[in-house]
């Protein structure tokens, strides 16, 4: 399905305050392992397209070596059913990055990969096909992202550029556990879908600009909200959302099913 509208977003720069520089963790950490890609998927209850892409995206999320978001947006609302998990941030997301590839109007289900280039989240060969050339063309992760857990805290250690470096933001992104929703009205009626990764939070914790550098994350905020991933992801033009260099789970949520 596709939906136009036109407006300008400001940049994300939501300062988290719970972040401050680290030093290095005495306990042992995780070894840095790069994932295969990152998989955006911008979707909606009310939209009847999107439960194959749903479904296609649950194996993805599923997987270890790869960082899997959904984000519910909120424009097909009108049709009958109101999204549970869908959100303005969400929304202004999409159009964020829209702009950023220059398109003229959003759509669902739509599937960003790795911060560069969009797909139908439905179509398992274009997904696929996006992550193989990415990997192929040295559009991948990067930059290592290595989580240390501290107890009370996880320390996140973004590594540093092999080469000159654009600035990029670190992004934390909190997101809920699997869960099963009966769809009552609008299109998908009398559909149960079960949904998976569903973002409900999204901070720029601050900027990277090629160097080593640490975060600390409270452990409490992060139970608190569910699973947790970071995003180290470029800063386009005008503000706009860029390439993902590095990407990282930090924890991922109790399971709820």
């Amino acid at each position: 399905m596709e939906f136009r509208r036109y407006f300008r977003l400001a940049a994300v720069a939501l300062a988290f305050a719970g972040f401050t520089g680290a030093t290095h963790a005495d306990s042992t950490a995780k070894a840095p392992v790069r994932p295969l890609g990152v998989i955006e998927l911008f979707t909606s209850q009310g939209c009847n397209s999107c439960p194959p892409a749903d479904e296609l995206f649950a194996k993805f999320a599923a997987q270890d070596d790869m960082v899997a978001l959904a984000y519910h947006v909120t424009y097909w609302d009108y049709l009958g059913w109101q999204d549970e998990l869908g959100s303005k941030d969400n929304t202004d997301r999409q159009y964020a990055y829209m702009r950023a590839f220059g398109a003229r109007s959003v759509y669902t289900p739509q599937a960003v990969i790795n911060g560069r280039t969009h797909v139908n989240g439905a179509k398992s060969e274009d997904v696929n096909g996006a992550l193989d050339n990415l990997a192929k063309t040295g559009q991948g992760m990067n930059v290592d992202l290595k989580v240390t857990d501290n107890g009370d805290t996880f320390t996140i250690e973004v590594g540093a550029a092999k080469g000159p470096a654009s600035p990029a933001h670190v992004v934390i992104v909190h997101y809920q556990p699997p869960q099963m929703v009966d769809l009552q009205k609008g299109e998908n009626k009398g559909r149960s879908v079960t949904y998976w990764n569903a973002v409900t939070d999204l901070h720029t914790a601050g900027m990277w600009h090629g160097q080593t550098q640490r975060f600390e994350l409270p452990k409490s905020e992060v139970e608190k909200k569910g699973g947790c991933a970071v995003l180290l992801q470029a800063v386009g033009k005008d503000g706009v959302p860029g390439p993902i260099l590095g990407a990282a789970v930090v924890r991922k949520p109790a399971k709820a099913m």
